[in-house]
């Protein structure tokens, strides 16, 4: 999330004058670009404090979840490997790519693995189909194609995939805290969710929750640095000494207890457990295919946009808008999806919270190896990690699912119904049905039909009419009897 403006650009050097550069310096173009050493580490600093949760929120969503055996990853080997992957990607992105955008698991794509995929097969088939859609991004990438395939799904709807998943990300939030709660279907009512439990807030949990929320947004309305991070140390802190003094309380997963020892060996035990073809066994081709590009799809435009709205803000770009070298970075976007699935961390991708260290100053790669750097560090801090509770993580969940759909909807012309519905349809079927996947196929659908329906069926791309069959034929499967 943004903080500040960009740094000016330094006066240029007397005449006369020949510019000192080290290896470093020259390596990085950090003259070049108008920084300096000093606001490269400024801006790995700021956007390690801004993204730095995610070490905490990715091992929530992702061990919250079973297969379809029942098993669930371990919370402390998945800090590790979030941690871990998060250093690896983000120190690449700054060697190769030469650009401030660090990397981390994705909210959003984490729930596709979680909710989607895990319950269809075991965990090393779920992120065995991740790490073939890095795969994938790699090869449209080699090929040329990644453009012309993104060029493929109208912008419209692009935003609203970003929306829903937003949405999406916020009700797990909501659910995850204990703010909102399922009805038992022993209920009887046509109403599946309601007000905390029993349609009351209730408990020192919830009050955490809540508390961390509105502490969250104040830190964002006031443009404090590294905002979501500073909520969740406040809360976590009020956790632990609620848990001190009134004990007992119904945290969830995670107790809000001081480690008697922070410092601990990372446990790489998840690291390489992926079965690249297993779920294709349990779930069949086709619906295979469709969880991979799923995830594909996910990766895909998130990271796209990430890339060219911070390099933008970088100014990083040429008079047409182009980033020079998009291509290494692009490369590198595609490994970390492969290398999150390698790890069981789930896909990694671009952070748009990279935009805290443009905000200080960063210009260049050299601001990332700063940021992997300190992730690198924080993979011997698994116990304070671990000690985080959800109901003073998930506010993170809430304010980030906002900031997507504030930076997005204005974006959507809501005149042309052809575009306003089908994204209409494919950001609140994401929350509704609790799929990232049905709120795609179901967008996807509805924009080919209704293009079609207004004489415009010319305007529609040949790769979008393809995978509306696809997502169609999936679709009819039940009633066909093919499943």
């Amino acid at each position: 999330m943004p903080t500040s403006a960009p740094a000016k650009v330094p006066a240029p050097e007397q005449p006369g004058k020949a510019p000192s550069t080290s290896a470093l310096d020259r390596y990085f173009k950090i003259s070049e670009r108008g920084s300096t050493l000093a606001r490269e580490v400024r801006g790995g600093l700021a956007t390690f404090f801004a993204m730095a949760y995610i070490i905490v929120l990715n091992p929530i969503i992702l061990g919250s979840a079973k297969d379809m055996y029942g098993h669930q990853l371990d919370n402390g080997q998945l800090v590790t490997a979030t941690a871990l992957t998060a250093a690896f990607t983000t120190l690449l992105m700054g060697v190769i790519g030469n650009v401030p955008i660090a990397l981390a698991a994705g909210l959003g794509v984490n729930s596709v693995v979680a909710l989607q995929l895990a319950p269809r097969m075991s965990w090393p088939d779920a992120m065995g189909m991740v790490v073939l859609a890095g795969f994938v991004v790699m090869l449209l990438v080699a090929t040329g194609l990644r453009e012309r395939v993104m060029n493929a799904v109208p912008f419209g709807l692009r935003k609203a995939i970003s929306i829903g998943i937003g949405l999406f990300i916020m009700l797990i939030g909501l659910v995850d805290s204990g703010f909102v709660t399922r009805i038992p279907d022993a209920a009887h009512t046509t109403v599946p969710l309601q007000l905390g439990a029993g349609g009351h807030l209730t408990g020192w949990p919830v009050l955490v929750f809540v508390l961390g929320t509105l502490l969250t947004f104040a830190l964002i309305v006031r443009k404090a640095p590294g905002a979501i991070l500073v909520s969740i140390v406040v809360m976590t802190v009020l956790a632990v000494i609620i848990e001190a003094v009134a004990g007992g309380q119904a945290w969830g997963l995670t107790v809000p207890k001081w480690p008697g020892n922070p410092v601990a060996t990372p446990d790489f035990g998840l690291v390489g457990q992926v079965s690249l073809f297993g779920g294709f066994d349990k779930v069949g081709v086709l619906t295979g295919v469709l969880f991979v590009f799923t995830v594909l799809l996910s990766c895909f435009f998130d990271a796209m946009g990430t890339i060219m709205g911070v390099s933008d803000e970088a100014k990083l770009t040429d008079a047409q808008g182009q980033m020079p070298g998009i291509n290494k970075v692009l490369f590198v976007d595609g490994i970390a999806v492969a290398a999150g699935g390698a790890s069981s961390s789930s896909a990694t991708t671009c952070f748009v919270e990279s935009t805290a260290g443009v905000g200080e100053g960063a210009r260049t790669g050299l601001a990332n190896v700063v940021t992997g750097g300190l992730f690198a560090v924080a993979l011997f801090l698994t116990p304070v990690a671990t000690m985080v509770p959800s109901q003073a993580a998930t506010p993170a969940l809430v304010a980030v699912g906002f900031l997507i759909l504030a930076g997005s909807v204005k974006e959507i012309d809501w005149a042309d119904y052809t575009i306003a519905v089908p994204a209409f349809v494919t950001m609140l079927m994401m929350p509704f049905t609790y799929s990232i996947t049905n709120g795609i196929g179901m967008g996807f659908i509805t924009f080919t039909a209704l293009r079609l329906a207004a004489g415009r069926g010319k305007e529609v791309p040949v790769a979008m009419y393809v995978v509306s069959a696809v997502f169609a034929f999936y679709y009819l499967m039940p009633a066909l009897g093919l499943t």
